[in-house]
């Protein structure tokens, strides 16, 4: 008999890692041999438990899932990612592809579509979301340098422009610049519309 396909689930919510572990748990051919709730727990824990797919949410404390599904890929090259979000935004799915994920899924899917996805990855397969795929085609990438992406990921707890200035070590100047390019590149209104356009995009994403 084939051996089960070993996973790891990260996901800093409690409730929902362990629902993803009860329902996959009930696959005959997957079992969960490893639990994290923290980005940064991922590499330890996958050296430790040698899992064949990690099943990695985006937004975890210490590193987010794009980060640790870099280092995951490196540090354990035999493990495939499957990225699993409540987030469907279209900058989630490119930067996880780029970060070498296998797979990108929404925490809704069916359980016997995750689990499937799941088998397909373990299997070399690449597998996505097909409306946030289409979705990221008609995006594209995002139009933020990344100067003007860190300046909206600062203004996103609000302050005076002097206050994201001394957060930052820029001239006010340089801010007010960052800030007023940001708006136009994403078609806002204001700061705290570009902020939305940004993060409902997945672009804000980072430290």
């Amino acid at each position: 008999m084939t051996e089960p396909i070993r996973l790891l689930l990260a996901d800093d919510q409690a409730l929902v890692r362990g629902a993803l572990a009860a329902l996959l748990s009930l696959e005959p051919d997957l079992t969960v041999v490893a639990e994290v709730g923290r980005g940064d727990e991922v590499v330890p824990e996958a050296r430790r438990t040698t899992p064949d797919v990690a099943l990695l949410d985006v937004e975890m404390p210490g590193l987010d899932g794009i980060a640790a599904t870099t280092a995951l890929r490196a540090a354990v090259p035999g493990c495939r990612v499957l990225v699993v979000t409540t987030f469907d935004r279209p900058g989630y799915l490119r930067r996880a592809m780029e970060a070498g994920a296998n797979g990108f899924v929404v925490k809704d899917t069916p359980a016997r579509q995750l689990a499937d996805a799941v088998r397909r990855v373990h299997a070399g397969l690449r597998v996505v979301d097909p409306t946030l795929a289409a979705e990221t085609l008609a995006t594209g990438a995002s139009p933020l340098t990344e100067r003007e992406t860190e300046v909206l990921r600062t203004a996103r707890g609000g302050g005076t422009v002097a206050q994201l200035a001394a957060v930052l070590h820029l001239s006010e100047g340089t801010v007010r610049n960052h800030l007023s390019a940001a708006i136009g590149k994403t078609g806002a209104r204001n700061r705290a519309d570009a902020v939305r356009v940004a993060e409902e995009n997945g672009w804000l994403l980072g430290e």
